[in-house]
Parts: C-alpha cells; sequence; structure tokens
C-alpha cells in the first residue's frame, strides 16, 4: 500500500497555513529549509487574469530518484507505506546528490555549515498514532487529502 497525498488546487487559496504549521511541527527555523511550499503562479493580463497555487513537497515517488542519488543509502523508501524516510546520521553534510536527482526539489538543506538532508516523511510520526498529517489537519479549506492512493484515487 502506497500513502500520499491530494492536493485540489482548486480550493487552495495561497494561505500557507499548511507551510506555517509544517516548519513548526517539525522545528525547522525561518529560513531556506521548507519541507512544504506552496508555488503560486498568475498569467493573463487585467480582466483575463489566472491565479493557481501548487502544493510542492516530497511526493513519496513509485521510483525515487533521491534514494538511488544518495551515495550512504540515508534515504530509503519503507516498503510497508511506500513512505520516502530519511536517516539524518547517514546523511553527508552538503553532499546535495539527492538534490539534484529530485525533479520537485523535496530535499532541504538549511543555510548552515554542516547542513544535512530533512524533507517531508508525510508526518510519519502523526501517522502512526492514527492522526493526519499536519498540513491536512491545518489547510482551512480542505484542499489537502492524504492516505492509501487508492482511496485518494
Amino acid at each position: 500500500m502506497q500513502i500520499g497525498f491530494y492536493f485540489d488546487q482548486q480550493r487552495c487559496d495561497g494561505c500557507a497555513t499548511c507551510v506555517v504549521a509544517c516548519k513548526q511541527w517539525h522545528d525547522v527555523p525561518a529560513g531556506p529549509a521548507a519541507w512544504l511550499r506552496v508555488q503560486t503562479f498568475e498569467e493573463g493580463e487585467f480582466t483575463k487574469l489566472w491565479l493557481g497555487h501548487l502544493l510542492a513537497a516530497c511526493y513519496h515517488c513509485a521510483e525515487p530518484g533521491c534514494v538511488a542519488a544518495c551515495p550512504t543509502s540515508a534515504i530509503s523508501k519503507r516498503a510497508e507505506d511506500g513512505i520516502v524516510v530519511v536517516d539524518r546520521a547517514k546523511c553527508i553534510p552538503n553532499c546535495f546528490a539527492c538534490l539534484h536527482a529530485c525533479p520537485y526539489k523535496a530535499p532541504q538543506f538549511r543555510d548552515e555549515p554542516e547542513a544535512r538532508l530533512e524533507k517531508c516523511d508525510l508526518c510519519l510520526d502523526r501517522l502512526e498514532e492514527g492522526k493526519k498529517p499536519i498540513f491536512v489537519a491545518v489547510c482551512p479549506v480542505r484542499a489537502i487529502y492524504a492516505g492509501p492512493l487508492d482511496e485518494l484515487k
């Protein structure tokens, strides 16, 4: 069973509540590292404008390029639920091989001399308690859902 999330772009208003809650829950300080990001896109001209938001995070790919690129096997995909996890103790500081291999730029690094990989793990601690990931729980417009992919489809 693969666990993942579904993002309803038509519901998202770009408030970034999910981003703030994620940083707070995981003690990620202000700075460049954000396990979850909301990208905003604007197109068109006056009277014919389009504004959209896209949730950018680790998508826990079926065949994650970051896993194959990691020289120390610090990144792995859990067999029981497909969540891509990191053993930060095995991570080589400032290696960035995983970041270069990920088309979504999900691997994140803090702005510090010995920066090690950190990324979304779908709030594994909350999932193990039977709770929703924090970014799902706090979304005021219910634009994000998480669970088994078969159910989300």
